[in-house]
């Protein structure tokens, strides 16, 4: 073996060998990295590692997330302070720290005293005595209108009334006080009343009350309250019972101006309680929504299946700007009592598209059909609207009332319009005072627009003003 030959041999061994060895050690890596970044469940790291990620939770159907800052000290501090400050009286509408509330407070002494939420049904009675004699304490009544604070329900429940709180939270008195709201379950004995212990910025933590006393009358819930929280009704029905409750069904509309091209009605899928009412009419008010008639009842069962609501007629002049004459309501977003709505858009038609240019009408006539799935030919309520430029140019000018005058005694005057006030289905309510004393509904009902009786803001108040004048 010469020297160069004993020379060459490692050298070409390393090209032959080592070369491709590398570069086999450097391609693995390039496809461990490369791969690395696509794999399902990872996310990679600025230092090369790769680490697991976590899956996100589903929301749940009827959930909206939210992202709202926490609260700072101070905030919380003014949010309590402006919910428990006398308000004279008054029902104030609000939006407190991302919750748009309804409340009313004072001060109660050992005379006791009531609040009301006017147009709610809602009402919490301190009886003589829950006030040690000497001291005063201020008191709130609370409509929560976030939706997002009622109880998480399965689909076999059904919410029924409102969310209400009584403040401040955790009071405590002598004497057990009476906490009064609407709840819309067919079968008052389905009703079961929910409490969470818990204050109205904290996360909810709905249990059954388990207390007994509480009372649930055809279309009333009436809670004994040892110490004040958040209040709710679910509807609960035993097993082999079809849960049903009330609906009420509210159409929406702007006035019709002359020269208006588009209008858009809104229905309303609503729990027949006078708070869900006034939430829809404030939810209209930004946008000069009008109520358009009586609400309709709706017989609505939690065994059934979506809401349909059908276009069946627009008068000549208008057409459908909707690609569909049939729409749907996912069937727990009126069983979870969260306020749907569903809207149809109309044009009016040019008098070129028309053959008959006498059909161009300074009104719009609509007929719609509403019904579960599955039920349309066995129970389905028919809703009319209609609209004329003639009640643009007719609507009256709003006019501030100056406050109530009563002469009653006010404690009792407060217990009479807690009793008569919220309009009732059993027709139990100002209706029959009003009967009783001869009165015409229909008189009643204007009662707040006559001048004679502008100091009336209740009609109950102008039951008792037509019998003293």
């Amino acid at each position: 073996m010469c020297p160069q030959e004993s020379f060459f041999q490692p050298s070409q061994f390393l090209l032959l060998v080592g070369v491709p060895v590398a570069s086999g050690l450097l391609l693995l890596k390039c496809l461990h990295w490369h791969c690395s970044r696509w794999l399902p469940g990872a996310c990679w790291k600025s230092d090369g590692q790769v680490e697991a990620m976590s899956q996100p939770t589903p929301l749940s159907e009827d959930e909206i997330p939210r992202e709202c800052p926490p609260p700072t000290l101070p905030e919380v501090a003014a949010f309590y302070q402006e919910l428990h400050t006398p308000t004279q009286g008054r029902t104030v509408t609000r939006q407190l720290m991302h919750k748009l509330l309804v409340f009313s407070a004072r001060e109660v002494d050992h005379r006791g005293g009531c609040l009301i939420l006017q147009d709610t049904g809602i009402s919490l009675l301190i009886p003589p005595g829950a006030v040690a004699v000497g001291r005063q304490e201020r008191v709130s009544l609370i409509l929560v209108w976030d939706l997002t604070d009622a109880p998480a329900l399965s689909p076999s429940q059904g919410l029924v009334s409102p969310v209400v709180a009584c403040g401040p939270h955790g009071a405590s008195f002598l004497k057990p006080c009476t906490l009064t709201f609407k709840h819309c379950a067919q079968q008052p004995s389905h009703v079961c009343t929910y409490s969470s212990n818990t204050t109205l910025l904290d996360a909810k933590a709905w249990r059954p009350l388990g207390r007994p006393g509480a009372h649930s009358s055809r279309d009333e819930c009436r809670v004994p309250l040892s110490h004040f929280s958040l209040y709710t009704c679910v509807l609960e029905a035993p097993v082999g019972q079809a849960p049903r409750k009330w609906l009420q069904l509210a159409v929406f509309c702007s006035s019709l101006a002359p020269g208006q091209t588009h209008l858009q009605l809104r229905v309303y899928f609503l729990n027949n309680t006078p708070c869900a009412l006034q939430w829809a009419m404030a939810n209209e008010k930004p946008h000069g929504g009008r109520l358009r008639g009586p609400c309709q009842l709706f017989d609505f069962t939690g065994a059934r299946g979506d809401q349909c609501l059908k276009l069946k007629y627009i008068s000549e002049g208008w057409e459908n700007v909707d690609d569909s004459s049939c729409q749907l309501v996912p069937h727990l977003h009126i069983w979870h009592g969260k306020c749907p709505f569903r809207s149809f858009c109309f044009r009016r038609k040019v008098a070129n598209d028309i053959e008959d240019c006498s059909a161009l009408t300074n009104e719009i006539i609509v007929t719609m059909h509403t019904f579960q799935d599955g039920l349309e030919t066995k129970y389905m309520e028919i809703l009319r609207f209609q609209a004329s430029e003639e009640e643009y140019w007719a609507t009256p000018p709003s006019v501030s009332q100056p406050p109530p005058c009563n002469r009653l005694p006010p404690e009792l005057f407060e217990q009479l319009q807690m009793l008569l006030e919220p309009y009732s289905i059993t027709g139990n309510d100002w209706r029959r005072l009003a009967s009783h004393l001869g009165l015409c509904g229909m008189k009643i009902r204007a009662a707040p627009r006559r001048p004679s009786w502008s100091c009336s803001r209740s009609r109950t108040a102008a039951c008792r003003s037509c019998t003293t004048s």
